[in-house]
């Protein structure tokens, strides 16, 4: 495919990256040439320098033969008229925008047939709350990824010393909970995959991907992990637009607090806010978080736009007593450094947005893809479509299936019923097929198997 994507951001360098390996022709548009040059030197990309709205900058670019414009600027602005431009001028078939301001989002008249031409929105803010609430949702969990509109879960916990399972095989665990259907995707071991097998031991410390029906999540949780109490109360570190959503989400069922230092914006969410109590000050601020029984937070989230004071603030509370923490970090390279010390969770909005980007590029029907692991590893699930003819899945057995190396299919969703993967089961027509791959190098392996052949037609 030929994909433009505008602004060189973290998302935009991301999404490059990750496209850019998959044999895509992709060029950037950025008003910064010295970002433009470090992605150039480590990605086979074409680069374009420019304001991303201006029609000449984007005939430059390559726009009249694009197949999609991907617009992730840090202004909402400039990618909703360069979605407009490319429409207008350019014919651009898949016009993708990120827009990020409420006073947009809130009113659907902008978009859709007579207005802004977007084919699709994505939201970081939105992305990343649901993101939050899910964890908050599933106490222990490192991530919570849906599918098939919520039917399926994909859950990444990591496995400790008082688990059921800890310390036993995989097949153990069919035994123990008899009437509760789960698969094992993957694990990671020392950030080494490992293809889980019915003698596969799980070690304390293994990072365990398992997918189930949505009923059966926290079931399965407590094999891997002793029980975590609901939690109860949340505090809230930054009020900006992930803050103020995420406290707008959370409110009806948790007992929220947010901090936020500057004054007006206290004033603004103390207005839009229902039940969410909103302090001001610095959460750097010891005495603040002590006043606030900062020892009885179930979870301390910290949001602002500053990965530092993220950090910092997370650490301190987790040192007078939090029982987890969350943290936003923007730039990757953190990511790694801090998860799984004194902070709990890094959560990075790229690796949340990407998912959502990635979903629109994969070749056949997929519908869902989500990255995992800072990108390593990918979920994907796709439809089935054909028959026995025409199609390398329909019809199959699952142990049938020529599979990629370090793929494993983990669940089939069939007229809303979620069918855990099993050797003898078969690909029928329209099944949504969940895949899970250690290795994502592997990912056009995967769309070719789920692509129709010419019989179909």
């Amino acid at each position: 495919m030929k994909i433009l994507i505008l602004g060189a951001g973290q998302v935009g360098g991301t999404l490059a990256e990750n496209l850019a390996n998959e044999a895509n022709d992709i060029t950037v548009i950025d008003s910064d040439g010295a970002r433009l040059r470090e992605l150039q030197d480590r990605l086979d990309i074409r680069t374009v320098q420019g304001k991303a709205s201006y029609p000449s900058v984007l005939r430059q670019a390559g726009a009249a033969d694009a197949d999609m414009l991907i617009a992730v600027t840090s202004s909402d602005e400039t990618n909703m008229v360069a979605c407009q431009i490319a429409s207008i001028m350019f014919k651009t078939p898949t016009k993708i925008s990120r827009v990020r301001a409420g006073a947009y989002l809130a009113r659907n008249e902008l978009f859709g047939e007579n207005g802004f031409p977007i084919d699709v929105m994505i939201s970081p803010e939105h992305l990343v709350t649901r993101h939050i609430t899910r964890l908050i949702e599933y106490p222990g969990a490192l991530q919570v990824l849906e599918f098939s509109k919520g039917l399926a879960r994909l859950v990444a916990i990591r496995a400790t010393e008082g688990g059921p399972l800890v310390g036993h095989e995989l097949s153990y665990l069919r035994t123990h909970m008899p009437r509760i259907d789960t698969r094992v995707a993957a694990i990671f071991r020392k950030d080494r995959p490992i293809m889980p097998q019915g003698d596969t031991v799980i070690e304390d410390g293994d990072e365990v991907f398992f997918i189930a029906g949505t009923n059966h999540i926290r079931s399965v949780m407590s094999e891997l992990h002793p029980l975590v109490k609901n939690y109860k109360r949340i505090f809230i570190c930054g009020g900006g637009n992930i803050g103020q959503r995420l406290a707008q989400t959370l409110e009806n069922r948790y007992q929220v607090k947010l901090l936020e230092r500057d004054h007006e914006r206290c004033v603004m969410l103390s207005e839009n806010l229902r039940k969410t109590v909103v302090l001001e000050g610095n959460a750097a601020n010891k005495d603040i978080l002590l006043e606030e029984n900062i020892e009885n937070t179930d979870v301390f989230c910290a949001v602002t736009n500053d990965d530092e004071a993220n950090i910092m603030a997370s650490l301190l509370a987790k040192r007078l007593g939090a029982r987890k923490v969350f943290t936003l970090i923007n730039n990757p390279d953190y990511v790694d450094l801090i998860q799984g010390g004194d902070i709990d969770v890094a959560i990075s909005p790229q690796q949340t947005t990407i998912g959502s980007l990635l979903t629109h590029v994969r070749r056949g029907d997929v519908v869902n893809v989500h990255s995992l692991r800072r990108g390593a590893a990918e979920a994907i699930e796709a439809i089935a479509h054909g028959d026995h003819r025409s199609s390398k899945v329909v019809g199959r057995r699952l142990d049938e299936i020529p599979l990629p190396e370090g793929t494993t299919i983990g669940a089939i969703v069939r007229h809303n019923e979620v069918l855990i993967a099993h050797d003898h089961l078969r690909v029928q027509p329209d099944d949504h097929v969940i895949l899970f791959l250690v290795d994502k190098s592997r990912v056009r392996d995967v769309e070719k198997l789920f692509q129709v052949g010419l019989t179909f037609f």
